[in-house]
């Protein structure tokens, strides 16, 4: 028993160091300059410098990045609401059509997204959104609904139908028994479906380069190419950039690990 818990701690501290160390260099690396990154790119820095944190307000970096939160939230939030609201009837009601639009959904994951990016980007022009955030908002929501609404619909079926008749002989209406009896209990769903879109959202940039052209409408995908020069990168720089690229992704995702525990804890009332 002592073995499999040394050997459980010793994985555990294998698979940190491996996902952890790639973000302590990236963190070092941003406290060093140019000079002192190519001299001793592995060492700390001799005098931790803030200038490359700095440097970031004086260019379009958090211009970029607000424009990152607005584009990410509005999307996330209108996935977890479509996808939530479209699962229900997939999994709670009888028609013709269930299953068909169930595999129609599971066909639009199996879509390779940039295969569409002619199409969308001259839907965009013809509706006059070219070169704004509104314009990756309406690709983002759609390509990531096939998935939210399997997986909505996977947690749905799993709950009690006894909670929706109890509801029903309450008097409680269709709308109101999925907002407010169903949906609470969906915590480990939404949080799974935030995390992911929010994930993949935030680092989309081919959408991005194609629907945008300007740094006040691109995102953060797009902005940290500014730190490309022609024939060199300042590295220091662009990990810096990285470092508060990181944090929303870090942050949201401990925030949300809690949330799927007390939502499995809430959920537990099944038997």
């Amino acid at each position: 028993m002592v073995l499999r818990k040394i050997s459980l701690y010793l994985l555990a501290f294998i698979l940190l160091l491996f996902t952890g160390l790639p973000f302590l260099i990236m963190v070092n690396t941003s406290f060093k300059d140019q000079l002192e990154f190519m001299t001793s790119p592995w060492t700390l820095p001799e005098s931790f410098s803030l200038e490359n944190y700095l440097s970031l307000f004086r260019s379009d970096f958090f211009q970029y990045f607000f424009n990152s939160v607005v584009v990410t939230t509005i999307s996330v939030v209108l996935v977890v609401i479509l996808s939530a609201m479209a699962s229900y009837p997939l999994a709670r009601m009888k028609f013709k059509l269930n299953k068909p639009l169930f595999i129609l959904f599971l066909v639009g994951m199996m879509i390779p997204i940039h295969t569409t990016l002619i199409p969308i980007f001259q839907l965009t022009q013809q509706l006059g959104l070219y070169d704004s955030i509104w314009a990756l908002i309406g690709p983002y929501v759609a390509f990531a609904l096939p998935v939210s609404i399997v997986i909505y619909t996977q947690f749905l079926q799993d709950l009690p139908k006894e909670l929706e008749e109890s509801a029903k002989i309450d008097g409680c209406g269709p709308f109101r028994l999925f907002w407010s009896i169903l949906f609470p209990l969906l915590k480990p769903a939404t949080a799974t479906v935030a995390i992911y879109n929010f994930i993949h959202i935030w680092n989309e940039f081919v959408f991005a380069l194609v629907l945008t052209n300007s740094p006040k409408n691109g995102t953060l995908p797009i902005g940290l190419r500014e730190f490309y020069g022609e024939f060199s990168v300042n590295v220091p720089n662009m990990m810096a950039a990285l470092t508060l690229a990181s944090l929303p992704l870090l942050l949201v995702y401990f925030f949300a690990q809690e949330k799927i525990v007390q939502g499995l804890a809430a959920g537990s009332v099944k038997g």
